[in-house]
């Protein structure tokens, strides 16, 4: 049997040749006393690249996420964010949950949150409010189909927010995406943000790991509520080891995600019974909607996975398969295929 076409997610690919070597040749020391070299480094490096004071390496992007949110509100306040967010659908709640906020979504059609729609739903502390403490950008939108925030709209948010006092998250768990199509330095993007968190394990194809970044005072803070949620990780450099590749080399290769899911998408939307606009995919991910009554997404992706390709069903009519290192643009057309011939089968397209 020929290998299976894995398109659910970025995550799901397989640690490089260099990546192993890496990790098995690691230098390594216990990290919550902060002696292991190898997750200094890698500390470090993400702080560089990101233009912060500092960094702290953590094993996923939900807890980077839900300590950026918490090092920048006070309990009971409100985080804006877009309707779709990952930090509100699929992060179990713990923005309520850790960091005692509400979240206060705003939904922007093509996924990019901008301050004209922001200020109508600021609200200031009060005797019947809780007042906003916080505004996460998501860049890139993973469920607004990768969607890229232009820069100015970022610096408009940021230098917004902060003259009312305001603190921005960015879930960067894909910027690096984002600052290929942006052709630009994820520094630049993530500039004006308080905290910024992005992941390895997206795109950059590291087995695990992400790193949330910012002011020193505010990682160092940010540290203890890692502890808290139980990811003190002691000897984790032959994690980091496998980071420090994904990050200094993998984002010169993103642009062929990119390429490919442009390609995918384009094939996609010649399908009758299938539709998407591929003008609107900027990144790795293409979410497409199944426009027939004769076929379910869930029937899709299990007619799919007969066919040795894997995507999944992300709610309502829609599914979403994303572009990675583990996938060729063969690949990519493989998948197309596969997905004619099931839609030819329901009589479409004949």
């Amino acid at each position: 049997m020929s290998a299976l076409i894995d398109l659910r997610s970025d995550t799901v690919t397989r640690p490089s040749p260099e990546m192993r070597r890496a990790m098995m040749e690691a230098e390594v020391g216990d990290d919550v006393y902060r002696e292991d070299p190898t997750v200094n480094r890698l500390e470090q490096r993400a702080a560089e690249i990101l233009g912060k004071e500092a960094a702290v390496f953590v094993p996923t992007g939900t807890m980077g996420n839900t300590m950026g949110i918490k090092v920048n509100t006070h309990h009971g306040q409100e985080v804006i964010c877009e309707a779709r967010a990952h930090v509100m659908d699929w992060e179990l709640a713990m923005m309520a949950w850790f960091a005692g906020c509400l979240a206060r979504p705003i939904r922007a059609e093509d996924g990019i949150l901008r301050w004209s729609a922001i200020q109508d739903h600021l609200r200031p502390n009060g005797p019947n409010c809780a007042g906003t403490g916080c505004i996460v950008i998501e860049n890139t939108h993973n469920m607004a189909g990768g969607a890229v925030t232009p820069i100015d709209v970022v610096e408009e948010i940021c230098h917004e927010a902060h003259a009312r006092g305001l603190r921005v998250h960015m879930d960067g768990a894909r910027i690096f995406n984002a600052a290929t199509a942006l052709e630009c330095s994820a520094a630049g993007i993530a500039r004006h943000a308080d905290t910024v968190m992005f992941c390895l394990s997206k795109g950059l194809g590291a087995p695990a790991g992400s790193l949330l970044c910012g002011r020193a005072a505010d990682i160092a803070q940010a540290r203890l509520y890692r502890k808290r949620l139980g990811g003190g990780m002691r000897q984790a450099g032959v994690l980091a080891a496998a980071g420090l590749i994904a990050l200094e080399k993998m984002p010169a290769r993103l642009h062929e995600d990119h390429s490919n899911a442009g390609h995918l998408a384009e094939r996609i939307s010649r399908i009758p019974g299938l539709r998407i606009d591929p003008k609107r995919v900027e990144t790795n991910i293409v979410i497409f909607e199944v426009a027939t009554d004769d076929l379910t997404p869930a029937a899709v992706s299990a007619k799919l996975k007969e066919r040795g390709v894997l995507i999944n069903p992300v709610g309502g009519a829609r599914l979403r398969a994303v572009t990675h290192c583990d996938v060729t643009r063969e690949n990519c057309g493989q998948a197309a295929g596969a997905l004619e011939e099931i839609l030819a089968a329901t009589g479409l397209g004949k």
